[in-house]
């Protein structure tokens, strides 16, 4: 989720602090999100979601996507 997150925001032309502002939380909360730090609520990626104007479905499937890509990658 968490790369899924980072894309969405690049992609919505945000930076992480914009985003932390539509979100009202600290900055550091929108980097332990990109980074993947911690288990978020499901209310708390519903809220990034609306943030980006995406729909939760949406960026699910991105974060699905990021998956599939890893699981086809050959072992190191």
């Amino acid at each position: 989720m968490a790369r899924a997150i980072r894309k969405a925001r690049t992609d919505a032309g945000l930076t992480p602090k914009a985003l932390a502002e539509r979100l009202g939380v600290d900055l550091s909360e929108v980097s332990r999100l990109e980074n993947g730090k911690g288990n978020p609520y499901y209310g708390t990626i519903r809220r990034v979601a609306y943030a980006l104007d995406l729909t939760l479905p949406e960026l699910a499937e991105l974060a699905e996507d990021f998956e599939r890509r890893r699981s086809d990658e050959p072992p190191a």
